[in-house]
Parts: C-alpha cells; sequence; structure tokens
C-alpha cells in the first residue's frame, strides 16, 4: 500500500502517480529533537535512509520548521523515522517502566485554504481519517502568527500517525492552495511586531 488514498485521482496508475509527485511537508518541531548528537547526526541519518531533502529554519526560538521534501514514499519515510525517534525520546524521558506506548505527536504546517478540504463538509473528512487510523487529529481554528497557515496537530503511537499523515498528503494533493501562501516563521511572534509598532507610535508621538 505505497500510494497514498485518491492519488490515482490525479491521472494515470496509482504507481506512476506516485513517482512524478513531489511533496513538500512542514512541520513544527522543537530544534533539539532533529539536532541529535554534536553534529546533527539524527537530521543526517534521516535524510541518508529516507532519500528526503530536509531542511531547518534557522532561529534562536526553541520551535523550528522543518520541510521534508521529496517523492511521497522517501517523505512518509522520513515522517516514519521522525515519529520512531519521537517515540524513542518519550521512552528515554520516563522511568524505564513501560506502561503502554506514549502518544506521539506532530505538528503539521498546513496552508489555511487546504484545511477545509481536510475538515469536509460538517467534519466529515477529518472524522473518516480519525476513524480510519485511530490517530487523533486536531486543525486550529486561528491562523499561525503573520502567516496564511494552520497548524494541524497529530496524536498517536507512530503506525498510526504514519497512515494518518499519508490520509492528510492525500487530501492536500488533490486540493491545492488557493492564492498566495504567507508561510509562518516561529522567530516572528506577533508579541514581538506589536511592541516594535507600539515603540514607533511612541517616537512619533513624543516628536510632535
Amino acid at each position: 500500500m505505497a500510494s497514498p488514498d485518491g492519488a490515482s485521482g490525479v491521472g494515470g496508475s496509482p504507481e506512476e502517480t506516485e513517482l512524478s509527485i513531489t511533496l513538500t511537508l512542514r512541520m513544527l518541531m522543537h530544534g533539539k529533537v532533529m539536532a541529535g548528537g554534536s553534529k546533527g547526526e539524527t537530521v543526517k541519518r534521516i535524510r541518508e535512509q529516507s532519500s528526503a531533502r530536509i531542511t531547518i529554519s534557522e532561529g534562536s526560538c526553541p520551535e523550528r520548521i522543518t520541510t521534508i521534501t521529496g517523492s511521497t514514499d522517501a517523505v512518509f519515510r522520513a515522517v516514519s523515522m521522525i515519529a520512531f525517534k519521537l517515540e524513542e525520546d518519550l521512552g528515554a524521558g520516563g522511568d524505564g517502566v513501560s506502561a503502554g506506548r506514549a502518544p506521539v505527536t506532530l505538528r503539521l504546517v498546513i496552508p489555511a485554504s487546504q484545511c477545509g478540504s481536510l475538515i469536509g463538509k460538517a467534519g466529515a473528512k477529518i472524522r473518516e481519517i480519525r476513524e480510519s487510523t485511530g490517530a487523533q487529529v486536531q486543525v486550529a481554528g486561528d491562523l499561525l502568527p503573520n502567516s496564511t497557515e494552520r497548524a494541524v496537530t497529530v496524536s498517536g503511537v507512530p503506525d498510526t500517525i504514519i497512515q494518518c499523515v499519508r490520509q492528510i498528503c492525500a487530501v492536500i494533493l488533490e486540493s491545492p492552495p488557493k492564492g498566495a501562501t504567507i508561510p509562518y516563521h516561529p522567530g516572528l511572534s506577533l508579541g514581538t511586531i506589536l511592541l516594535s509598532a507600539n515603540q514607533v507610535r511612541g517616537h512619533s508621538i513624543s516628536k510632535g
């Protein structure tokens, strides 16, 4: 089942379609998750083993945007490795007692114009994804600061997360974003912009 559901609707057989598609997935993650070791060994290993191109945004804030680009297969392999790495990190942080598998959470960053298709009429599509994969999926109601993107939070054990991400990708591949997308940058918080705007306003008032 390498082909994501619905990909065959683009034309050609599912296998041909999958080979010709380049998928880009953006995720909001803590920088330290992908660093691993002194020279970013984790991201290096995931790049090599998945064949996906992975970039991590620069910045001083703890959260970074991880961008994964490649064939759908390569992207799903990378997501799978990231999900298992997160589960491993959660296990390492515990007290050594295995109380079942702790749920892992991934935060996808998706243009708001595609979120309607993901939710579906009266929430039908997102309900179907939840029921068929067993993962929890939440689409944020608000846009991420200074962008036209929303966070889509997916939680569950790695196997269910991977199935869920496949289905989300199938939906967004069939529903391209409408209009220009302003990408979210974690470093640009709304508070900082409002603060600088107030400072400018304060200066202009004092001059008068």
